[in-house]
């Protein structure tokens, strides 16, 4: 048995979980989640959801836990919601919100404007002191979406090894490079 997927999730008075077939609804406070899982079935009790697989067949086995963890990050982000920190390093890198867009001024003869997608916001606090010039907090209820709109953030100007400038996560760590050595 999965020791992911047998294990029961827990859902909170604030969220309503909906279960037709293979569509598994969840809504909370901080938004709506919906997916279709075919291959694993789900039984709703008072405040717990699990899991059962047909079963023990190699592609319900791999179905089951991934099924759990899907489900308990959608519990997880319409009650809570995820949040992703970005870290801009480089003298005059700047990120300013408007809208529904964070207008980033990231060392090219420029702006960057990054359209957010529905559903993920976005917040820029300036840094107090030290290298780096400010982080750009990015939350949304799907965890999924919210992973993918940090990878593209960052895709704008990946942190380089020499001298760390960039946009990078914030537990993040750059090997930084021995620049040139210089003649003797």
């Amino acid at each position: 048995m999965s020791r992911i997927g047998k294990l029961a999730i827990k859902v909170p008075s604030k969220v309503k979980v909906a279960i037709d077939g293979v569509r598994v609804s969840v809504e909370g406070p901080k938004g709506k989640a919906e997916k279709v899982l075919p291959g694993v079935s789900f039984s709703l009790e008072a405040d717990s959801l699990t899991v059962t697989r047909p079963d023990e067949s190699r592609q319900s086995k791999s179905l089951h836990g991934l099924s759990r963890a899907l489900v308990a990050n959608m519990v997880k982000g319409v009650s809570d919601g995820f949040e992703r920190k970005l870290e801009l390093y480089g003298v005059g890198f700047r990120a300013e919100v408007k809208g529904g867009a964070v207008h980033f001024t990231i060392g090219y003869s420029h702006p960057v404007v990054f359209p957010l997608p529905a559903g993920v916001t976005a917040e820029w606090k300036e840094a107090k002191a030290g290298d780096k010039q400010g982080e750009v907090f990015i939350r949304g209820c799907d965890k999924d979406l919210l992973g993918r709109t940090a990878s593209e953030i960052r895709a704008l100007r990946p942190p380089e090894p020499y001298k760390g400038k960039g946009i990078k996560y914030a537990e993040e760590v750059i090997r930084r490079k021995e620049g040139k050595a210089g003649s003797a």
